[in-house]
């Protein structure tokens, strides 16, 4: 039992319906059970941040089987990316608009909304919230921001083995959610290729025990730490803006690439696979992704069905870095991989 009281009592077959769960529920599940595992993804086309968001995020959740029932009265952490926000570049963080309509939707069925991010460059939490636009927001509609990077933390055990660290120090807000959204930027990044509803947890891992820029996790292996923190999470969920993307030397130097989606889906493996062939990278090809796969969700596309709109008239090559270790991250011949 943690100083925190009991861990999060959602369960996730309330949560969702048909074939999608959190992602921290499926590793202990047998391996047959594992490659069965359906995760439908919701896409939407031609979104700008001026539309009614609410409607679209509401409708995808709905369309991924997530049950408005389930959280009544719930704990729900949103959690956008706010890097290393600057107003001349609002491709590096994720926007107001898209935070605020999913907290609408959460708020209207009955949950408790929370926006929490622990920056991983910046220190001064209310920079970062000036700077990206979201503390007005935040002011605006009277909800409570979480600094991850400072919070009390406590315990829990690496539930993913995949990196030598044997636990994470995780904020309070983030152990006392029912339900994690993350709500990432799709984006490139100049280490691991791309990133988008995994990598944006590491926001979750707070400062001050952590260093800036979470260096410990670095020497870990970012692949590893971003595979063990998504595996020891309460269960996590994904809307992603997908809206005003980047493109090259992600995630903070990179430029405007414009697409107008969103994404929304109850497994943030499959959701990130999805990102990765909307921006025509393989999924296969990004090492988090690849230790993921099969674990805490699907990579196949057979078992990421597609609801909302079709991905191949979206899907566009987004400009990787030209360095050794990202060669061959993009699709063969421009052909959508399954």
């Amino acid at each position: 039992m943690s100083q925190f009281g009991s861990p999060s009592q959602l369960d996730r077959r309330s949560l969702l319906l048909g074939g999608s769960v959190a992602a921290a529920g499926l590793i202990g599940y047998p391996l047959a059970q594992r490659l069965r595992w359906r995760a439908p993804v919701f896409v939407a086309r031609n979104q700008s941040y001026a539309a009614d968001l609410q409607r679209v995020i509401e409708d995808g959740l709905r369309a991924t089987g997530i049950q408005p029932s389930a959280l009544r009265k719930k704990r729900v952490l949103l959690k956008p990316n706010l890097v290393e926000p600057t107003r001349d570049a609002p491709q590096i963080t994720t926007h107001p608009a898209v935070v605020q309509a999913a907290a609408a939707v959460f708020s209207r069925w009955g949950a408790a909304v929370q926006v929490g991010e622990g920056p991983g460059h910046v220190r001064d939490s209310q920079l970062v919230l000036d700077e990206s636009g979201m503390g007005e927001m935040l002011r605006g509609e009277r909800i409570e921001f979480a600094d991850l990077n400072y919070e009390e933390t406590a315990w829990r055990e690496n539930r993913g083995g995949a990196s030598d660290l044997e636990g994470f120090h995780f904020p309070r807000s983030v152990l006392e959610a029912d339900l994690v959204v993350s709500m990432p930027k799709m984006k490139t990044h100049h280490w691991v290729g791309v990133t988008c509803a995994m990598k944006n947890l590491y926001g979750v891992i707070p400062g001050i025990r952590y260093g800036w820029p979470k260096n410990v996790l670095h020497f870990g292996g970012i692949p590893q730490t971003v595979y063990d923190i998504n595996a020891s999470l309460p269960p996590t969920i994904a809307i992603v803006d997908g809206i005003e993307c980047m493109e090259g030397d992600g995630p903070i130097m990179g430029a405007m690439k414009p697409m107008g989606v969103l994404l929304v889906g109850a497994n943030a493996t499959a959701v990130d696979a999805t990102a990765c062939r909307l921006m025509r990278v393989r999924p296969d090809r990004i090492n988090y992704l690849r230790l993921a796969g099969n674990q805490l969700g699907p990579l196949d596309a057979h078992r990421i069905p597609q609801v909302g709109e079709s991905l191949e008239p979206l899907a566009q090559p987004f400009q990787i870095l030209d360095r050794p270790h990202l060669r061959g991250l993009a699709e063969d011949d421009g052909v959508m991989v399954s």
